[in-house]
């Protein structure tokens, strides 16, 4: 059965499957009668709590359900918590794809390992482009981020205009020489906004962001001071970063090697595309660097969020196939620690350390411009757009309420703001709004090749096996003549040295011995209920010795 909106036909529904509360999975649903305009389809990468998880999605299943209303998806840029979970959108709803030149290119990349490129439709856009549909239509404008063809989007409905910003800040000086497009947010604010969604991330910093540039002169100066090898590791996507590192190496007579698969992608469509000048003598695989002076090596490497797969935490672990520390190197962390990350980064940058490179990181370093605007630009964008109503988007709750309460001060009447969660639908029409539904929205796992099929009483098992370990219960029964043939035993991993514990163990199989009895005289005993006595005792036994409770796993041979 089909779910529909609890919404009027006159009335425009907004809401967001991921973005609000949280930093990551963006993803918003624009829709008016039959249509559905969808912007972004983010990832998230998981908090150290989600064990084994490799990504978190929205759920989808209002879109599947609706798939034949869905007209676009439209890309504001090339982040991954904007396009990451774009295969796991595609295979659930596929429909035409709109994106700027770069986001384009890591579209097509993703798609094409991943099988989809062949029966997804893909069109280039830039800011001059328009779609037209039966109820609505789309424009963009350019604003600037930490990647090149970063858009904002304006939908434009029977209701009124939808403003989605993307992630952005106002750099009027950007290596990109994109800078953004103040006159087009101008005239579109003129005509008349009804709902502005605004990147929050940066709420709470009373600033106006650095420029790119900033850090440019920073980076140049560091290799005037750096004598031995460079290992410079910053996100693949951020071309003005890895522009500025390369032109550093060539003005200091640096060769340049490029590590990590997505570092490689980045170049090779940062070339094509124009984004990066790099001539084609200057790169060098990495076995010619083992032949070059210290002093004539850059290493431009992925891995500065500390991922443990990342070519920069192999080199620093003494991993890497083809590159170890040496001790005169200088690695430099051209970025800051994404929420949730900040573990994983100290780690490498400890590792490194210890290898005898020399680390240099952190915001008093100079080394770094956030990609997203301070107060002061957000002010700027609800003064430019000048809307009816205001839902800050893109950030964790505490940021959205800073948002909430900035607009305020720019002059959106407080009973016009929304501050909402995943799910909660928004229902507009030119003179008046509300909450008028809710649509599933829970955080998809996903592991390995399984979507969905991990939930939190999964979670909560990988939890106690990486707190307190497994017990493994072996039994042969015969329920029918209520006797135990062999066993039972006992079989620890991640909870005690078996080898030093031979008396807990002992006493454990006794207890064990008696839970079984016990459950087997039972009336309409079953091997369901003897599982339980035997969890239940055994639980009780190892907490009363040991004060840990184990995950206990009985494994029963019926005959």
């Amino acid at each position: 059965m089909v779910m529909n909106l609890d919404i009027r036909p006159d009335e425009t529904a907004v809401y967001a499957l991921g973005g609000l509360g949280e930093i990551g999975k963006n993803t918003y649903g624009i829709q008016f009668g039959d249509e559905i305009i969808v912007v972004d389809a983010g990832v998230k990468f998981p908090e150290d709590e989600l064990l084994g998880i490799d990504y978190v999605i929205p759920d989808y299943t209002y879109l599947k359900e609706n798939r034949d209303k869905i007209k676009a998806l439209v890309i504001t840029h090339g982040h991954e918590d904007h396009i990451g979970a774009i295969h796991f959108f595609l295979n659930a709803v596929n429909v035409p794809v709109y994106a700027g030149p770069l986001a384009l290119a890591l579209i097509k990349n993703k798609l094409d390992e991943h099988g989809l490129l062949n029966s997804t439709e893909l069109h280039e856009i830039d800011e001059d482009t328009v779609l037209k549909f039966n109820n609505m239509s789309v424009e963009f404008f350019r604003t600037t981020h930490s990647i090149p063809d970063t858009f904002g989007i304006a939908v434009h409905t029977p209701s009124g205009t939808i403003v989605e910003t993307g992630d952005f800040k106002f750099d009027f000086t950007p290596t990109t020489k994109q800078p953004p497009n103040v006159q087009k947010m101008a005239r579109i604010g003129s005509e008349g906004v009804l709902l502005l969604m605004s990147d929050s991330t940066n709420a709470e910093r009373a600033e106006f962001s650095k420029s790119e540039r900033w850090v440019g002169k920073t980076i140049d100066k560091l290799f005037d001071e750096i004598d031995g090898r460079i290992i410079f590791a910053t996100f693949a996507s951020n071309m003005s970063r890895v522009q500025m590192a390369t032109e550093a190496a060539l003005a200091h007579g640096r060769k340049i090697a490029v590590f990590g698969r997505s570092m490689e992608s980045a170049v090779t469509n940062g070339l094509a595309l124009g984004y990066l000048d790099i001539p084609k003598e200057m790169l060098v695989d990495a076995h010619e660097i083992n032949h070059l002076p210290a002093n004539e090596v850059l290493i431009l490497s992925t891995g500065s969020q500390g991922e443990p797969m990342a070519a920069l935490a192999r080199i620093a672990n003494g991993t890497h196939k083809q590159i170890s520390i040496q001790p005169d190197d200088t690695v430099i962390f051209s970025s800051s620690p994404i929420p949730g990350n900040t573990q994983s980064v100290n780690r490498v940058i400890n590792e490194l350390e210890e290898a005898g490179a020399t680390v240099i990181h952190g915001k008093i370093n100079n080394i770094h411009a956030s990609g997203h605007g301070g107060q002061e630009e957000q002010k700027l964008m609800l003064s430019l757009i000048k809307p009816k109503y205001f839902m800050p988007v893109h950030g964790e709750y505490r940021m959205l309420k800073v948002h909430e309460g900035m607009s305020h001060e720019v002059g959106v009447p407080k009973e016009n703001t929304f501050v909402l969660d995943n799910g909660d639908v928004l229902a507009l029409t030119a003179d008046s709004a509300r909450v008028a539904d809710h649509i599933p929205a829970e955080d998809t796992y996903v592991d390995g090749n399984g979507i969905g099929d991990v939930g939190s009483a999964v979670l909560r098992d990988r939890q106690m096996l990486s707190q307190d370990g497994l017990v493994v219960v072996v039994a042969t029964i015969d329920l029918k003549n209520q006797e135990i043939t062999a066993g039972p035993d006992i079989l620890s991993r991640g909870f005690i040295y078996m080898r030093e514990s031979e008396d807990l163990i002992n006493e454990g199989r006794k207890e064990i011995f008696h839970a079984i009895l016990t459950a087997m005289r039972e009336p309409n005993a079953s091997e369901h209920s003897i599982r339980n006595a035997v969890v239940s005792q055994l639980q009780r036994f190892l907490y009363e010795k040991t004060k840990r409770r184990p995950l206990i796993l009985p494994m029963f041979i019926l005959i």
